[in-house]
């Protein structure tokens, strides 16, 4: 089946400008958050979804074709797209409740500098989670938090090109908490364009199942 990234780019809006017609993929950008202090979470065992996909979107993609775009000012390279219910035979629930946002926006700035993604978020993906939007915005920085960042991607300063497999091991590397089947990797045309991590209700790793890492020889990977 189609990546679940693909498919979640493919249906944002148009406004949110996180799909783009020409060859490269471009994923939303968002300025990569500060630290927070965490909410006491209660996990959503009752939920009818298995496990969240985090997708962290390497923003340069969308800055290649969206040169004048705000957030391409900041030259971030990771940035967090979402944190989306997944089932484990490789469907995803969408919409599930007409319940409103967080009541203040502004407090997940840090995350999603755009309300606009982050109502959509909200609407699209985090009323399927069985958590409060305060809730579930924090337990998505949290998530996001806690992957760390290679360094020879966090200092790009120069195209590469490598295995997606070589791209995998850098993170498996960086995060020895997180087990190499809980990552996966989206690109598209041979760029790359995300990284995904599979995690439980509770935020902790879980292999991720039918989510299949990109299959491409080599990924070129363009500098912030």
């Amino acid at each position: 089946m189609k990546k679940r990234s693909a498919i979640v780019l493919l249906n944002l809006l148009l406004p949110l400008a996180a799909c783009n017609p020409n060859p490269r993929p471009t994923p939303e950008p968002v300025p990569r958050p500060r630290p927070a202090t965490a909410l006491a979470l209660e996990p959503s065992a009752a939920e009818p979804f298995d496990y969240y996909l985090l997708n962290l979107s390497w923003s340069p993609e969308f800055c290649h074709s969206h040169p004048n775009a705000t957030e391409c000012s900041q030259h971030s390279g990771f940035v967090l797209h979402g944190l989306w219910p997944q089932f484990n035979n490789g469907t995803f629930p969408e919409n599930c409740s007409t319940e409103p946002g967080p009541s203040n926006p502004a407090a997940y700035s840090d995350i999603y500098p755009d309300p606009g993604l982050l109502i959509h978020e909200w609407r699209t993906h985090g009323t399927c989670s069985g958590l409060s939007p305060d809730a579930f915005f924090t337990l998505a920085r949290n998530a996001f938090h806690s992957v760390a960042i290679p360094s020879t991607l966090s200092h790009l300063d120069h195209p590469i090109s490598m295995p997606p497999s070589q791209i995998l091991d850098l993170f498996t590397e960086a995060n020895p908490s997180i087990p190499r089947s809980s990552f996966a990797l989206s690109c598209g045309n041979n760029y790359l364009t995300a990284i995904e991590v599979c995690l439980n209700k509770n935020a902790q790793p879980t292999p991720c199942g039918p989510i299949r890492s990109c299959r491409a020889n080599t990924v070129r990977i363009t500098p912030p």
